[in-house]
């Protein structure tokens, strides 16, 4: 191998994700001026790609993302006129001669998570020194293959492809170039035989169209110099392109020039509609290798938090590309686009579909399990085609972007399903997947998807370090760096596009494949999904009217036998529904038209989207002073594991109460159905309008995600209601130092602030004992049920205590139909556990539960005046952490099950004088324990019958026993 490119120093730097994950990922940050041929500003897109590095983990350098494109000529130059050719590309594109000055660094993260970014002084920028302009010497190393057979060649550039994919080490981002090329010639070096030219760029400066107008470029200065001694025609010296943001959004319209003032109702729209893709939960790894244990929001929060999801995966940084390489002849190519204009649909639409059945053949890693899933696929656009569309492909540029298709439910193998048996029915299922993804890109981009991506992405960027988030994304267990099911990569026909315009040329013209001497036999390109992308990855490029596949995923999540595998069972694919294999039967489209399906694409979640964004931004100012709580707390707690124990404690219990809501419904609507019951236990009703409910939802996509939006809508609209007071203040009062009478009220009092004088001479022995709730403020308790007791236990030591918390439910005002159906009707029991600290002054016990301790005030009692003994208490539990208040829980109790309202407002009255209402035990801010009767009968019938059948009351007193032996 020989070196053409002068010395200069290296980063050992490894690869990270994919040409695709842009699209819904775009742009960046700051300048409202056009950029200079000198230097410019890098965009939100490019920082990913480059990437903006992370100082907080000082001993972690991310890798910058790679972007590989083989050439192969039918000819070989010789070196001079290469490097010639070379020289003058290179002089007229400025990111072919940038490097990267600044670091990139904000002046301070303002949040807890170290992920918030404020300012940036220094930033990322591409800059090009006049002084000291790149050449070939710069770029070029030639390679003598050791061989003169094609073999020998293809071996050759495809091991220099397969080293540059994974590895970034030759580039240094503060020196430059951010790329450079290969000439792979044989040994023979006659001017006949094959050669190729393997350019390797940082993904930052390029995208696959950049590539092929830059090889082209090469090609037609080589044939040139041959027949003229010189090029003729030079091409046209470019200034610095705009970034992706500025192309689509338009100049002076980045996140920074703008801030949240261009975000509108779509972006809201496009925001809710992507959280909601993940109530499909998509399949992102084989069976084997898929755990089940962080994902959805918990894993999100997980990764936000600065924490791998499922834990980190000491193996991540060993995952390798795995490489195959197929050409589709041009009679099948021919065959495809004919297929896909007949059924209206493109060829890119044809790969999706076909990427995704393909997909369905290997996901159950050979476990036969025979189930259907859901499939996530990106897609790969050029965002030159949207938004202001400012870039014109004029010079070397990285505007790639995507977006996501859903696919599915499919039935595990149904690719093989249908290359066994091109029936009429398989061959319907392709095409109309391929237009399922034909209507979705439509409905993207009449949306103006891609403009609200990009807008999105480049806030997230800016605001957030977005590439330590896919760093921890790469190191995850749960994700192994997957983030969907597949990708398709189709970049068109490689002639179609226009060439580099040169000096007096009114147009320009489109590349050639052939130029001189000089035919484009072969291109074949990658990015890495190594550390993070698809499952499986395709890449396609039609040249010469034969569509060219790499096919690129990560090993060992998909082995190399199994990507070989995989290509040839999507090339199979291709031809069977262009109709070279099988004989396909006639089609049948069906004759059932879904009513859904006349309404305007999308109009349903849009709907919906709009209607539940308006409910959740009601609750805006109540999330605010949430997280602003939150990162005061964990400012101020030296012991990350004592911030994490709180909040988890409030989460378990913050979606509890939204959970349990349609829960209650569903039931009460069950027991309220009309008809014949089915085993006296439920109405033909209900089961026909359950079998009617979902089949309109597994049948059409439209509800599939009015759904899905609208319960993650009402989900963080309920959570908000509790966090803004407006949920129950008795049982549902969520918001962390809330306020009274307009006064925030902080942290916790002491023991002495709220302990009464009834608490002299007080005796924990004589508290033991059966206690009534009566009333409570407190939202680890449900308004639902009723019958609340506490039996109340000393340990025999007297240094731990067992709060024996028994409860019925649901209350009869609650669910008036079900109540008495419900498993627990007839009551259940869980135990709250504690300690008696000899330091705490009588009257305080130390409770514990879900990872967090906190204080147990009892703050006062009342006496039986002929005994003595307690027959009246009043609780005060209170959670504080970094001097917020985490919980506050109040309990009102007596001995007796029924007390009168003079002995409750009384209590109030001693409760006020505690100083408590601020924290709660005001009227207006408990819930009263609803009970029946004394004499009423335990509740028996058919359901409660069953409930014994299946030995439910059995499982319940297990529990109940071996929790509280646990305590003991």
């Amino acid at each position: 191998m020989t070196s053409i490119r002068a010395d200069r120093p290296f980063y050992a730097m490894e690869m990270e994700t994919d040409d695709m994950v842009s699209a819904v990922t775009q742009i960046e940050t700051s300048s409202t001026a056009k950029s200079s041929r000198r230097q410019r500003v890098l965009g939100s897109q490019e920082l990913l790609m480059l990437p903006r590095q992370y100082a907080p983990n000082k001993d972690v350098t991310f890798p910058q993302m790679n972007h590989v494109s083989c050439t192969v000529l039918s000819a070989t130059p010789d070196e001079a006129t290469l490097c010639q050719a070379i020289d003058e590309a290179v002089a007229s594109h400025p990111l072919l001669q940038a490097h990267v000055q600044g670091d990139g660094e904000p002046n301070e993260r303002i949040d807890f998570f170290q992920m918030v970014r404020k300012g940036e002084p220094n930033p990322c920028t591409f800059v090009v020194n006049e002084d000291k302009m790149f050449t070939s010497k710069d770029v070029l190393t030639v390679v003598q293959v050791s061989g003169d057979s094609r073999q020998a060649l293809d071996k050759s550039w495809k091991g220099a492809f397969h080293r540059d994919l994974d590895d970034g080490s030759w580039c240094s981002v503060e020196t430059g170039p951010l790329w450079k090329v290969e000439f792979h010639k044989t040994s023979s070096g006659e001017s006949n035989d094959a050669c190729a030219l393997v350019f390797s760029f940082n993904h930052a400066i390029s995208d696959q169209s950049s590539a092929n107008m830059l090889a082209d470029q090469i090609i037609a200065n080589m044939a040139s110099i041959e027949e003229s001694n010189k090029i003729v025609k030079e091409a046209v010296k470019h200034e610095m392109p705009l970034a992706l943001e500025e192309s689509v959004l338009g100049n002076g319209n980045r996140f920074s020039d703008v801030q949240t003032g261009e975000f509108s109702p779509g972006t809201v729209k496009y925001v809710t509609s992507k959280a909601a893709e993940g109530f499909k939960k998509p399949v992102i790894l084989p069976d084997s290798d898929r755990q089940e244990s962080g994902g959805g929001i918990l894993g999100a929060l997980t990764i936000i938090s600065g924490k791998a999801s499922g834990g980190e995966d000491e193996k991540s940084q060993e995952r390798k590309s795995t490489l195959q390489f197929r050409k589709l002849s041009k009679d099948a190519t021919s065959a495809l686009l004919s297929k896909c204009r007949e059924r209206g649909v493109s060829m890119t639409n044809a790969l999706s579909a076909a990427v995704t059945l393909t997909a369905s053949d290997f996901i159950d890693n050979g476990m036969e399990k025979g189930e259907s899933r859901n499939y996530k696929v990106l897609q790969s656009l050029d965002m030159r085609r949207f938004g202001e569309q400012l870039d014109k492909c004029e010079t070397v540029a990285c505007m790639a972007g995507s977006m996501d298709l859903l696919h599915g439910p499919l039935p595990d193998k149904s690719g093989q399903a249908l290359r066994d048996n091109p029936s009429a029915e398989n061959l319907y299922q392709f095409w109309k997947l391929a237009l399922e993804g034909k209507e979705q890109t439509a409905a993207f981009i009449e949306s103006d998807g891609p403009r609200h991506a990009v807008r999105v992405f480049d806030f997230a960027m800016s605001i957030s370090d977005m590439n330590n988030l896919i760093h921890l994304t790469a190191q995850s267990k749960d994700s192994q760096g997957r983030a969907y099911s597949a990708g398709i990569s189709n970049v068109g026909v490689y002639d179609r596009q226009k060439a580099v315009r040169r000096r007096d040329d009114a147009e320009r013209e489109p590349l050639q494949i052939s130029h001189g001497r000089y035919k484009v036999e072969e291109v074949f390109f990658a990015t890495s999904h190594a550390r993070t992308g698809c499952l499986y990855q395709v890449s396609c490029l039609t040249v010469d009217g034969e569509m060219q596949c790499t096919f690129h995923p990560a090993s060992p999540v998909v082995s190399e036998e199994t990507n070989a595998k995989f290509a040839d069972a999507f090339m199979d694919t291709l031809e069977t529904v262009a109709g070279l294999k099988g004989e396909p039967t006639s089609e049948n489209s069906g004759g059932f038209t879904n009513p859904i399906s006349l309404l305007p694409k999308n109009a349903l979640a849009g709907v919906t989207a709009l209607v539940g964004g308006i409910a959740i931004v009601q609750h805006a100012g109540a999330w605010q002073q949430f997280f602003q709580s939150l990162t005061q707390m964990r400012e101020n707690v030296q012991d990350p594991e004592q911030f994490w124990a709180a909040l988890n404690f409030w989460i378990f219990f913050a979606v509890g109460h939204p959970i349990l809501q349609p829960i209650l419904w569903i039931s009460d609507v069950l027991h309220g159905s009309p008809g014949p019951m089915v085993a006296n236990l439920v109405p033909i009703t209900f089961i026909v309008g359950n079998v009617m409910a979902i089949a309109a939802f597994i049948s059409s996509k439209e509800i599939q995600k009015a759904v899905n939006i609208a319960a993650l809508a009402a989900f963080f609209t309920y959570v908000g209601a509790g966090l803004d007071s407006q949920a129950g203040l008795g049982d549902y009062n969520l918001a962390l130092d809330d306020s009274y009478k307009g006064q925030v009220v902080k942290g916790c009092p002491s023991y002495d602030e709220v302990r009464q004088p009834s608490m002299e001479n007080f005796d924990l022995n004589k508290y033991q004992g059966l206690w009534y709730e009566h009333k409570f403020h407190d939202w680890t308790q449900f308004k639902e049920v009723y019958d609340t007791t506490l039996d109340i236990k000393l340990t025999a030591d007297g240094k731990g205590w067992i709060d024996d918390f028994g409860v019925k439910g649901p209350a009869p005002d609650a669910a008036p139909l079900s109540w008495d159906k419900s498993p627990v009707a007839n009551g259940a029991h869980y135990f709250l556990f504690g300690r008696v600290d000899s330091k705490d002054p009588p009257g305080v016990l130390r409770e514990s539960g879900f990872g967090v301790e906190f204080p147990n005030y009892i703050v006062d009692v009342q006496k039986d005046a002929s005994t003595g003994e307690y027959k009246e208490a009043i609780q005060f539990q209170c959670l504080e952490r970094g001097g917020v208040r985490v919980f506050e829980g109040i309990n009102f109790m007596s001995r007796n099950p029924i007390m009168t309202d003079q002995e409750l407002t009384a209590m109030h009255a001693r409760a006020e004088k505690a100083g408590m209402y601020p924290y709660g035990a005001d009227p207006d801010q408990m819930h009263a324990v609803a009970r029946r009767p004394l004499d009423a009968s335990p509740i028996d019938n058919s359901w409660q019958a069953m409930w014994r059948a299946i030995g439910f009351d059995k499982l319940l007193e297990l529990l109940t026993e071996s929790i509280e032996d646990g305590g003991r």
